[in-house]
């Protein structure tokens, strides 16, 4: 599998609106965080995408990304799903729309705000076919893995993708260590983690809790993601563990 961080920032990014960098020097380049969104490739090039941020066109140009199989949501928040309608190109050239899951909730949520997506709109062709995950355990030669997190007052859902052997996690939006992820995750080759800032935060993993759950899971390796201001990376790097990487926009990961 190939692993491409497409974003790794929080919801305002890094630089803030205003050109706030908080404790991020300027100067170092992955420093500079849209919003979080993971790509996933397969053996035979399938490709799936992991939400739809505000920043969706600019991330998929840079990574030079022009095919897309399948979407999976992890909860409807703006900057997660606002970048949803750059999927009209992605489906321009497909005889069919493309693929999409979400819990059920979300999926509400989702065909709700953005109906022409998933309905079609004035003659326009449906953009994504909208599937809820309850009995999904295949998609495109992936083995698909999941469970609801908490996300303060919310909920967010984990995601864990396998194939030939080699699985990849994906846990952003969460501000709970629960006994489903920690099944979910048990073992796994790569954990991709939301990792706010380094103090308590209530709707989000911090560093603390971040490297928690990569203990407690027994992760092979981590990446720490959805980063804010707070979290210049050179600095962040001399604090983590060996099996830890900062994450940054445009890393790529092979398993």
């Amino acid at each position: 599998m190939r692993i491409v961080i497409l974003g790794s920032g929080t919801s305002t990014g890094v630089p803030r609106i205003g050109n706030d960098w908080g404790a991020c020097d300027p100067s170092e380049p992955r420093n500079r965080r849209t919003r979080v969104a993971i790509m996933v490739e397969g053996n035979d090039g399938a490709r799936i995408l992991v939400d739809t941020p505000p920043d969706l066109r600019q991330q998929l140009l840079t990574n030079e990304i022009d095919r897309i199989d399948a979407i999976f949501w992890t909860h409807d928040h703006a900057d997660h799903t606002h970048g949803i309608d750059d999927l009209r190109v992605l489906r321009y050239g497909r005889g069919g729309p493309l693929q999409g899951f979400a819990a059920d909730e979300t999926a509400r949520r989702l065909r709700q705000r953005f109906g022409y997506v998933f309905a079609g709109q004035h003659g326009y062709p449906t953009i994504a076919k909208l599937d809820t995950l309850d009995r999904l355990r295949m998609a495109l030669g992936f083995g698909v893995g999941f469970c609801q997190m908490p996300h303060g007052p919310a909920q967010s859902t984990a995601f864990c993708f396998d194939q030939d052997g080699k699985t990849v996690g994906y846990a952003t939006d969460f501000s709970e260590i629960t006994d489903g992820m920690l099944d979910l995750f048990d073992g796994v080759d790569l954990l991709i983690c939301d990792c706010l800032r380094r103090d308590p935060h209530p709707t989000h993993a911090h560093l603390g809790m971040a490297l928690e759950l990569a203990e407690k899971c027994d992760a092979g390796h981590m990446v720490l993601t959805h980063l804010d201001k707070s979290m210049d990376y050179r600095t962040l790097c001399d604090e983590v563990p060996d099996n830890v990487t900062v994450g940054y926009d445009g890393l790529e990961l092979i398993l």
